[in-house]
């Protein structure tokens, strides 16, 4: 099924015809220079962090906007910006092996941790790349043990609330979260994450979101809970790990593990937000709606 949205700016209606897959389908347009802000209605949103557009060019940090100022920095090239964006002309394409940065000591207020902790990472993405694992956005090193919070792709299996135990599952979206930076306790890896019910396809643009509420883990596909019965939402109760200074950079894109920068995603990426409190669905479905893919 397809999913078209038409939103009537006069009266802030949204009317959704499904035909085919629910994934987003157009919407109207937004209008806007490379120097412009974005919606009001996502800087407006109690307790945003931080929003980028990803308007810049590439060779170019990418600058959020919101109350906090960060730049994402390019990591292994320039990575290119491509036509066709989410809040404007244009997205980052982020090609296999490339990532964005900002460094530990940097991080402020993306640092959410402790036992009160509460998150929401959206992601306007528009995947093309196959392989498993592609991380999205978060404060997430598995080579040190300092996991915080994360939203992922394509997880090759899915944990099992109720048993702690995972199953095959493909092409979804995953909330992973931590309260311990390490494996979960009596496992290999860390398993604790949700896992949506929608199979995410490749050259369309999606709005993903995973938020974290202190008490468990969930994934929402275009503004939606993406529900699936024992696995989101998870419940995962303890907040989050304090990784304080030599914890995880934020990253978009790959993570560290085994050593290594890995599971990186490929595809072109929109706009991203981060909030400090788990949004309510009604408001994921605002954001969602505000995403004005072109095609």
């Amino acid at each position: 099924m397809k999913l078209q949205v038409w939103r009537v700016a006069t009266f802030g209606l949204v009317i959704a015809v499904t035909a085919g897959c629910c994934l987003m389908g157009s919407m109207l347009a937004i209008s806007r220079a490379e120097d412009s802000v974005a919606p009001k209605s996502i800087l407006q949103i109690d307790g945003l962090i931080a929003f980028w557009d990803f308007q810049e060019a590439e060779g170019q940090p990418r600058m959020s906007q919101g109350p906090h100022q960060f730049a994402l920095q390019e990591q292994n090239g320039p990575i290119q910006r491509v036509q066709e964006g989410v809040f404007g002309s244009y997205a980052a394409r982020i090609r296999l092996g490339q990532f964005f940065m900002i460094d530990r000591p940097d991080v402020g207020a993306l640092n959410q941790h402790g036992p009160a902790a509460q998150v929401t990472v959206v992601a306007w993405v528009r995947r093309q790349s196959k392989s498993h694992w592609q991380a999205i956005a978060g404060l997430w090193d598995e080579t040190r043990g300092q996991r915080q919070y994360c939203l992922f792709l394509n997880a090759p299996r899915g944990t099992k609330a109720s048993e702690m135990k995972r199953y095959p599952l493909s092409n979804r979206v995953h909330g992973h979260v931590s309260n311990v930076g390490g494996a979960t306790p009596g496992e290999k890896y860390c398993i604790t994450y949700s896992s949506g019910a929608t199979e995410i396809p490749l050259g369309e643009w999606v709005c993903i979101a995973m938020s974290y509420d202190g008490q468990a883990s969930r994934v929402y596909v275009n503004g939606k809970l993406d529900s699936l019965d024992d696995y989101n939402p998870f419940s995962a109760p303890g907040g989050l790990f304090d990784g304080k200074k030599e914890g995880s950079p934020f990253t978009v894109g790959a993570v560290h593990r085994s050593n290594e920068w890995g599971n990186f995603f490929g595809g072109d990426i929109g706009g991203l937000a981060i909030f400090n409190r788990a949004l309510r669905e009604t408001e994921l479905g605002q954001l969602a709606g505000e995403g004005a893919a072109t095609e």
